[in-house]
């Protein structure tokens, strides 16, 4: 699994891992029942705080992308009622367009909120 994160970005990090991690697991690069790093792996791999680790985690749970189990560990959980990656290429395409125009991150949420995603 390759996450990148950029530092200079205005996107927290923790919210970067979040995305990259949500698109591994909606894109299927991490299996249904598959382990996730330990926090403390992950954040070693990446050079983070185990804390910013383990929001991220705390945040795909409560997504329903993750299941966290004392002991068990975080362990993907395939989304199911979703669009087979529809979203996920829209974004993808958007992000790139926005990259290219540099549209910074603050217009985009404006414009997905006038446009009633909240």
């Amino acid at each position: 699994m390759l996450i990148q994160l950029d530092a200079a970005s205005p996107t927290p990090i923790y919210a970067q891992l979040v995305a990259a991690l949500r698109k591994a697991i909606t894109d299927g690069d991490i299996r249904d029942g598959e382990r996730l790093p330990t926090a403390a792996d992950l954040a070693a791999a990446l050079d983070l705080n185990r804390n910013t680790v383990l929001r991220a985690y705390r945040d795909l749970r409560d997504e329903g992308l993750v299941e966290l189990r004392r002991g068990r560990g975080a362990t993907a959980i395939t989304p199911t009622g979703r669009p087979d990656g529809d979203v996920e290429k829209h974004l993808d395409a958007l992000a790139a367009a926005a990259l290219k125009s540099r549209t910074p991150l603050a217009a985009l949420i404006a414009g997905l909120t006038i446009r009633g995603i909240s």
